[in-house]
């Protein structure tokens, strides 16, 4: 008799076909090794596994999600998981039918992203200037601050995601560049343009790193091929630091730490060119968004625009 092919082992195939195939990148295979360990669990707990569970199995376990508590959100990025793993099984003909094909998800609306102000990002990037410029800061303290001044400004004027952000190779701080090359996900690269705020930070805090070479330490990290070098595995600042400095700078900018994030400051770019009549089909390449549907998210600020203008402009409105 035929010996079943072991969840783990399942797992592992189709983790290497995402990333041959799809381009996953590493938090993608991460997001969906950790859903897919929870699902085997439940089915082991059960007595089946990938091979052999059923439909009744697979609405067992979103219930069993429900009596834990978790979000539809997180229910229905789940069932996603589930619905991609037995499509592949089932072209690979490890399975003969698709458990996951009749289930319907939980009914969730799409909330609208978080977005700070124009007024609060202004008041975050003249505090982050504040403090690279201060004139009693060491050397090293001045160093971070002039980073993550450049940070925030890189980010606000680009939207990018904060792994691309953090992953900027050092040649994107040429002080002539207009544009820089994006490498986003599935590995596709896009143009995004600069402004002149963005590209007068990168090369303030280049010269920075340039002057700190005298020490032995700095220098390894100025000649690092990363705009943001770090001593960790991967070589360049992680997303969890970035996000943790910005929470600091919100609210040493009188704002709440919760309402700040890197991946809210994408959306304040986003929505803040929207509102100054950017057309939805820019923002989304300059997003790095495949699907236009991912973008419309943002439909909102153009509606409440659209509103503004006939309200403001029409012969008819009401003065």
């Amino acid at each position: 008799m035929r010996t079943k092919p072991s969840d783990a082992k399942l797992t592992g195939l189709f983790l290497d076909m995402l990333a041959a195939e799809q381009g996953a990148g590493p938090n993608t295979l991460d997001a969906y090794r950790r859903d897919l360990t929870d699902f085997s669990e439940f089915l082991g707990r059960v007595g089946h596994s990938f091979a052999d569970a059923e439909t009744q199995n697979l609405r067992d376990y979103l219930a069993d999600l429900d009596a834990r508590g978790f979000k539809s959100t997180s229910v229905a990025r789940r069932l996603s998981a589930m619905r991609h793993l037995y499509r592949f099984l089932l072209n690979e003909r490890i399975r003969a039918e698709d458990p996951a094909a009749i289930l319907s998800g939980p009914k969730r609306g799409r909330g609208l992203p978080k977005v700070l102000s124009i007024a609060d990002v202004d008041r975050m990037l003249r505090r982050a200037k504040e403090l690279s410029e201060a004139q009693d800061a060491s050397p090293s303290k001045r160093l971070r601050a002039l980073r993550l001044y450049c940070l925030l400004e890189v980010l606000y004027a680009t939207g990018l995601r904060v792994s691309e952000l953090v992953a900027l190779p050092r040649s994107a701080a040429k002080r002539d560049a207009r544009m820089i090359v994006v490498r986003g996900k599935g590995n596709k690269e896009r143009l995004v343009p600069l402004n002149e705020a963005s590209r007068q930070a990168m090369a303030d805090y280049l010269a920075a790193t340039e002057a700190a070479k005298t020490e032995k330490k700095k220098d390894s990290l100025a000649a690092s091929k990363w705009l943001f070098p770090s001593f960790g595995e991967s070589g360049h600042l992680t997303r969890q630091h970035f996000a943790r400095d910005l929470k600091e700078l919100a609210v040493a900018s009188g704002l709440q730490a919760r309402l700040v994030s890197p991946h809210v400051l994408r959306h304040a770019f986003a929505s803040h060119l929207l509102h100054n009549g950017a057309d939805l089909r820019i923002v989304q390449t300059l997003l790095g968004h495949t699907d236009i549907s991912t973008t419309q998210i943002y439909t909102h600020v153009v509606e409440e625009r659209l509103k503004s203008l006939v309200r403001d402009l029409h012969p008819l409105a009401e003065k």
